[in-house]
């Protein structure tokens, strides 16, 4: 079976939000045990990660420098956490994966992901990101370019956008990885947003990808069988935080794209994560999870009988198990 496990960015660090080198390297090391588990029972799997707290350690230091230094941009920012964050995946699966006794290469690809330069999102940014500050240090920011908005009490905070993912560049390279027997690790915080231009060159561009939807997209262009996306429960919930909570176990794709229109699904939690689900099984995917990172191993043991009772599932009613 083929999958693509997409793991938040929030797996990356410590439970108590800790963000050192030590504790990132610690984390990473537990999230890796579950995806080594998949690989040892012969799955083949592409990894993606989220880079949120990563890409805001950043921005700090942008805005601490910034009197000093041009701060870095937004896709400076992807490419340096998808280096940091891949390598240290990359160390901590292989040291898994030999505790496991398992011999797979893995690779971690710096990948691009295009996005179309007349999206609406980038005339009107509205995805915050980094922490709020002070009128007089925003301001200097804003004088390198940059959009901050005035939250009132809490501050100040940058605004971006965030536009639909097209295409995930590298894809080709990760087909010809997988068809070597590699573990890829690829498209970290939704890839590298870039927009291609008049004379077909391609450059970045200030912007946040969310990394489900693309995820989505990676997963149907490398024709995986399954999309995991890890989280920190192990369903999605309707109801939530009411007496009326309810867990969804197997749910059809027109039922939970119900419950969206309803607006059970938060758009800064679950409603990504559900939408990207949906996006995959439609686009022709056999199955999409989403349940804890600690059962995504139970989620695809179809042959033990656990799959369908391990997290929500969404599966094509036009493919066959």
């Amino acid at each position: 079976m083929r999958a693509v496990v997409a793991l938040g960015g929030n797996a990356m660090i410590a439970p108590d939000g800790t963000a050192s080198p030590e504790a990132q390297r610690a984390a990473i090391a537990v999230a890796m045990g579950p995806v080594a588990d998949l690989v040892a029972a012969g799955h083949d799997i592409v990894v993606t990660h989220g880079n949120g707290p990563q890409v805001g350690n950043l921005l700090v230091k942008n805005a601490l420098a910034a009197q000093v230094v041009p701060p870095v941009p937004l896709d400076w920012c992807g490419a340096q956490t998808q280096g940091t964050i891949g390598f240290t995946i990359l160390d901590e699966l292989e040291a898994a994966l030999a505790a496991r006794g398992a011999t797979r290469p893995v690779a971690a690809l710096v990948s691009r992901t295009r996005v179309d330069a007349d999206d609406p999102g980038f005339d009107r940014p509205t995805k915050p990101v980094g922490r709020y500050l002070p009128r007089d240090q925003a301001q200097v920011l804003v004088e390198h370019g940059e959009r901050w908005e005035d939250r009132g009490s809490k501050g100040w905070r940058r605004v971006v956008a965030s536009p639909e993912p097209l295409e995930v560049l590298e894809t080709p390279t990760v087909l010809t990885l997988l068809a070597a027997g590699h573990v890829v690790i690829a498209a970290g915080g939704g890839g590298i947003p870039v927009v291609r231009q008049a004379d077909g060159t391609l450059r970045g561009v200030e912007a946040v990808i969310d990394k489900d939807l693309t995820a989505a997209l990676l997963a149907t262009a490398v024709r995986a069988d399954v999309l995991v996306i890890a989280t920190d429960v192990e369903h999605v919930a309707v109801g939530w935080g009411t007496p009326h909570e309810r867990a969804l176990g197997a749910v059809s794709p027109e039922e939970l794209e119900r419950y969206a229109a309803q607006g059970e699904f938060a758009s800064g939690s679950m409603g990504p994560k559900v939408e990207a689900a949906l996006r995959f099984v439609r686009s022709g995917g056999a199955r999409s999870v989403i349940t804890d990172l600690h059962r995504i191993a139970d989620a695809l043991a179809g042959d033990s009988g656990a799959a369908g009772r391990v997290g929500t599932i969404i599966e094509n009613p036009e493919r066959e198990r």
